[in-house]
């Protein structure tokens, strides 16, 4: 969407400080024995309590209330109680909802407890990663420019990027447009960020592999090689300097 009235940017602010505060929570929440099912529903409680709807069970049906990925899950990942935290698990969790027509979206890695399969330069290079591209995002930039900064950014750490999995635009849709603000240069997307327009910016870091598929579950996307991937994002407003990162909670 783009801003065009203070309320528009109230209620976006609304929606991305609860987002912004259930995955706070839920990070600080999650410990070695609980279920990714526990900490989806203290997630949905937290919605809850603020009068927020899990958008992508609200948009698309899916099955939980926000999505937890562990491991080699690169994203939305299924809660459930069969699948049990442990220490060191590289836990990824995605937190999208919706209050008053208005949604947002931000999700992001973490190392639960010691880093025992130390992926800790993944996790902080994916994080670093998305505060350099956002500083890069203001109006008339280019979309591609941003993803080859990306892509650029996470080879010189000696890191890949996912190809096929990416940023969008959000607002008075959990999707929409721009559709794609991929993680590469990719000189197909030919459009620019503009002032006002909000969208949700995405990092996908891999240790090795390019491109992430679905599995029979036809939610949860893995690599072909096992390979690791951080990712983390925040929605944001696009202005004529630095951006407005609506869902930035305490610096995170």
């Amino acid at each position: 969407m783009s801003i065009k009235t203070k309320s528009e940017l109230e209620g976006m602010k609304r929606i991305s400080h609860i987002v912004g505060l259930t995955l706070k929570k839920m990070r600080s929440f999650t410990k070695p024995g609980m279920s990714t099912k526990q900490i989806d529903e203290y997630g949905y409680a937290i919605l809850k309590e603020h009068g927020a709807s899990p958008a992508p069970m609200k948009t698309y049906g899916f099955p939980g209330y926000t999505c937890i990925s562990v491991n080699h899950e690169v994203c939305h990942g299924i809660p459930s109680a069969k699948k049990v935290i442990r220490e060191g698990d590289l836990v990824n969790i995605d937190v999208s909802a919706e209050l008053n027509g208005f949604y947002s979206d931000n999700g992001g890695s973490f190392i639960v407890g010691e880093d025992r399969q130390r992926l800790r330069p993944l996790v902080q290079a994916s994080q670093e990663i998305l505060h350099l591209a956002i500083r890069k995002i203001k109006h008339n930039v280019r979309i591609y420019e941003v993803g080859g900064l990306i892509n650029r950014e996470a080879k010189r750490r000696g890191f890949q990027v996912i190809k096929n999995l990416c940023g969008h635009g959000v607002g008075r849709h959990l999707h929409e447009a721009p559709e794609e603000i991929p993680n590469f240069k990719d000189r197909l997307i030919r459009g620019k960020f503009k002032k006002n327009m909000v969208v949700a910016l995405e990092t996908f870091i891999s240790t090795n592999a390019k491109y992430a598929y679905p599995t029979d579950d036809q939610w949860t996307m893995l690599t072909k090689d096992q390979s690791f991937v951080a990712q983390h994002e925040h929605t944001l407003v696009v202005t004529d300097g630095h951006p407005i990162v609506l869902t930035k909670i305490n610096g995170i």
